[in-house]
């Protein structure tokens, strides 16, 4: 029966299709559930399928961010590891752990992940695991993003592989340990409770697949699909010529010393194989630009991901890319160093050294560089009208770059993932903010043959109370790249409006606790996508069309590309 199916084509896809089903599922479970808008309204978080003996992925959902595919794996088997050697307590059925240690193969303390076993005839046959993130961790500023942290105990709560529910009971002295040093406590239980209701769907839906092909059936059509994976990622990267090929972005700063960082990536291509390293790249930075291994190998599998998005989703696609360790960089951050800019900013940066790298080689399939930047705007304070403490935390999209065939998208998500800007109206009702403006940023695209898409503007002022902001996003010293003559994007910029003065961070797109009342305001503009191919090759229907569309001023027309128009 199992060989029987592993060699059929039809039941492998349909299969494939249901595993990635269930994960769908706990997706849009996790958001429907959850209190917090961040989960709820912009879907920062993902659920996936992990194998039993080393927690390699067997199946992400759609629906899920890119840069978990990764980092939950990695987390998986360092969990597996751990029980194994006795360090972490042995699973029961009904069990759920959580973890959100950055060096225990995660990103940053505000992505909290729950793993809990699926059995099968008394075995354990995979993990199912997930991640969410949650809107404070504690630390030093409301929301985590402490943009001038030396430490990572300055960041916020670090906690270790725990079983956070046992025997599928919730254990009150963890979880009250936790909301002891989170702000905003009493709205942690929603999200608490969604995520780990997420797992028990998809400990459901694998109930019904297991009934119908047998664990023994189900295991193979696994083992072959990952096969399957591996031969087709290794199909796609027979399209690049043999060689080395090396690319480069920078991190603006690391918010503490204000000089740039450089990622420095070279992938040497062989025998249907890549090997990528770092060297080259900046040593290990004081603030918390710092990335761990498991973000920075993650970041390589969703830039990958993106360059081929036909390539099925599982630890199969991963295992032609042989990415060496960057130790003695900052893309391999060791405790104590902070690195709470790092799966939102600094794996974006890693994606758009492999771009860059790797368009010599495939313009057909790599795009000039995105947005690249997640926006975290955080503002915590008191509501003097509801009498409660609030934590709101902001992302937003901004510019694609733009490709051989056509224009960057507006306004897409990060590069890292799915997460979308949560609705104007759901933030005004859960916060003390008005929205004064939030639109399209004309003219930030990058001028090119395909000129690259537009970011966004946005202007919050707080209402009421007092409250503090921070931020940690990047791109604000130079605009995501242009390519084979194609311009940059602009940067982004931040700026605070205090009693009408305005108020621009020294690290331009860092910073932390800003003192704001009544009145204030913050505004930003996000990056717009770098351009792709030269400008002057653009039709001049098109450069008409931006005209027309108030996308550029005629000024920028004729900069950007040397023409005038009428």
């Amino acid at each position: 029966m199992s060989t029987a199916i592993a060699d059929d084509p039809i039941t492998l896809a349909v299969i494939q299709s249901s595993l990635q089903q269930v994960c769908d599922e706990m997706d849009l479970s996790f958001s429907r559930a959850a209190f917090s808008p961040i989960i709820a309204e912009a879907n920062d978080r993902s659920d996936g399928i992990y194998a039993a003996d080393n927690g390699e992925l067997i199946a992400q959902g759609a629906l899920g961010l890119p840069v978990f595919v990764g980092t939950m794996q990695f987390s998986t088997r360092v969990l597996i590891e751990m029980i194994a050697s006795g360090a972490v307590a042995a699973p029961q059925p009904g069990d759920i752990y959580i973890v959100n240690d950055p060096y225990l193969g995660g990103t940053h303390l505000m992505d909290v992940r729950f793993a809990m076993p699926y059995y099968v005839d008394g075995e354990i046959f995979c993990w199912l695991s997930n991640t969410g993130h949650w809107p404070d961790i504690g630390g030093a500023v409301p929301g985590g993003f402490s943009a001038n942290a030396t430490a990572v105990e300055q960041e916020g709560l670090r906690i270790p592989p725990v079983k956070l529910f046992k025997r599928g009971v919730l254990d009150s002295e963890i979880y009250s340990i936790i909301c002891s040093n989170v702000r905003v406590a009493d709205q942690r239980i929603g999200d608490v409770k969604a995520q780990s209701a997420a797992l028990l769907v998809g400990q459901e839906r694998l109930d019904q697949l297991v009934e119908r092909y047998g664990a023994a059936g189900l295991k193979a059509a696994i083992e072959e699909l990952r096969r399957r994976a591996s031969t087709q990622m290794r199909h796609r990267i027979e399209e690049i010529d043999d060689g080395t090929y090396s690319g480069s972005a920078i991190v603006d700063s690391d918010g503490v010393v204000d000089e740039p960082l450089t990622i420095q990536v070279n992938i040497c291509k062989r025998q249907g194989e890549l090997h990528i390293d770092f060297d080259g790249t900046s040593a290990p930075c004081a603030g918390p630009m710092n990335s761990v291994l498991a973000t920075t190998q993650s970041s390589v599998y969703l830039a990958m991901r993106h360059i081929f998005p036909d390539v099925p989703i599982n630890a199969g696609a991963f295992e032609p890319l042989h990415i060496k360790d960057p130790e003695g960089t900052f893309l391999y951050a060791k405790y104590p160093r902070p690195v709470s800019g790092c799966a939102a900013e600094v794996s974006q940066r890693i994606a758009e050294a492999v771009f860059a790298a790797l368009v010599p080689a495939l313009p057909h399939r790599v795009s000039a560089a995105p947005a690249g930047t997640s926006g975290n705007f955080a503002l915590g304070g008191f509501d003097p009208e509801r009498e409660r403490s609030f934590v709101m935390y902001q992302l937003s999209g901004g510019g694609y770059g733009g490709n051989h065939d056509h224009d960057g998208l507006t306004n897409g998500c990060s590069t890292i993932g799915i997460s979308k800007s949560p609705p104007v109206e759901v933030m005004e009702q859960y916060f003390p903010v008005l929205y004064r403006e939030y639109s399209l940023r004309e003219g930030s695209g990058g001028a090119g043959e395909y000129r690259g898409g537009f970011g966004i503007k946005y202007s919050i002022e707080l209402r009421r109370g007092e409250a503090t902001a921070s931020f940690v996003m990047d791109h604000g010293r130079v605009g995501p790249q242009g390519v084979l003559g194609g311009m940059d994007g602009m940067p982004n910029t931040v700026t605070v409006w205090r009693d009408g003065e305005a108020y621009i961070p020294r690290h331009l797109s860092k910073d932390q606790g800003i003192s704001i009342k009544a009145g204030d305001r913050v505004e930003v503009c996000t990056p717009g996508g770098g351009g792709f191919g030269n400008p002057a090759d653009r039709p001049l229907s098109k450069i008409q069309s931006d005209l027309e569309n108030s996308y550029y001023t005629e000024q920028q027309i004729k900069d950007s590309y040397g023409v005038d128009l009428p």
